[in-house]
C-alpha cells in the first residue's frame, strides 16, 4: 500500500526506527451460539479474525523493522467465552503467540483499560503507529460485540469519550493510526484527530476479514478517508 510507504517513511525521518513504539488494540469475537441466530445477518465466524489480522501486522510491522517496539492490547472477555464455547483455552493459545512474537502483551477486561493501557504506552515513549482490529460503528470501537448480548456491545470506546483519555503528547506527530472497524472513517476518525492531533485511517463502509486467512490485512468496501 503506497499510503502506508509513506508515511511509515515520514515517521522514520522524524522518529529513529530503533525506537519506535506501536501499540495494536484488538476487539473481542463473538459467541457462535449468538451469530447463528442472526440469519443474513451472522458473521464473524472464525474465532481468531481479529487475532490473526493482528499478527499480520505484526510480521509487516517487523520486516520494516525488526527493532520495533510493539504493544499488544487485546479484549479478554471475548475471548474467555469464545474458547469455553468452543472448549479451547484461546487465552493461553493468544499468550504464546504473542510470547513467540515477541511482543508486550497486554490482556484488558474493559474500555477504561483499554485507554489506560493506550494512555501508559504513550506516556513511556510517544507512540509511533496504533491499529485496531476489532467490531467498530461509525462512532465508537465495540470492543465486545455479540458475545454477551446477541447483536450489541457492552464495552466500547466512544469517540466522545476520545479526548477524555488520549492526548498528542502520547503520539509522535507523524504517527501512522489506523482503524480496520466497520465505518470508522465515517465519524470516528474526525473526533481521534481532535483528540490526539494525528490523523486515524478508517472506512467509510464496512470492513472484511476473509484475506487474514491468506496472511493479508483486511480489506474496506468504502473509501479509506481520515
Amino acid at each position: 500500500m503506497k499510503m502506508r510507504l509513506f508515511a511509515a517513511l515520514a515517521a522514520a525521518l522524524l522518529c529513529p526506527l530503533a525506537e519506535a513504539a506501536t501499540v495494536i488494540l484488538t476487539g473481542g469475537v463473538a459467541l457462535r451460539s449468538w451469530e447463528n441466530n442472526r440469519g443474513p445477518a451472522a458473521h464473524d465466524n472464525w474465532w481468531a479474525n481479529f487475532v490473526r489480522a493482528s499478527t499480520v501486522e505484526i510480521g509487516l510491522l517487523r520486516a520494516q523493522n525488526p527493532q520495533a517496539r510493539i504493544t499488544w492490547i487485546i479484549f479478554r472477555p471475548s475471548y474467555v467465552t469464545r474458547g469455553r464455547e468452543n472448549g479451547i483455552d484461546y487465552v493461553s493459545r493468544v499468550t504464546d503467540t504473542g510470547r513467540k512474537l515477541g511482543v508486550k502483551l497486554l490482556w484488558i477486561d474493559t474500555a477504561e483499560q483499554a485507554f489506560a493501557a493506550i494512555a501508559r504506552e504513550g506516556r513511556r515513549e510517544p507512540i509511533s503507529a496504533f491499529y485496531y482490529f476489532g467490531h467498530s460503528n461509525a462512532h465508537a470501537f465495540m470492543l465486545d460485540y455479540s458475545n454477551r448480548i446477541i447483536a450489541a456491545s457492552t464495552q466500547w470506546m466512544h469517540e466522545k469519550d476520545l479526548a477524555k483519555h488520549l492526548s498528542p503528547e502520547l503520539f509522535h506527530p507523524q504517527a501512522d493510526c489506523r482503524s480496520y472497524g466497520c465505518y470508522t472513517g465515517q465519524s470516528m476518525s474526525a473526533f481521534w484527530k481532535k483528540a490526539t492531533g494525528v490523523p486515524l485511517w478508517g472506512n467509510t463502509e464496512s470492513t472484511r476479514y476473509q484475506p487474514v486467512g491468506d496472511g493479508k490485512l483486511p480489506v474496506g468496501a468504502g473509501k479509506w478517508v481520515h
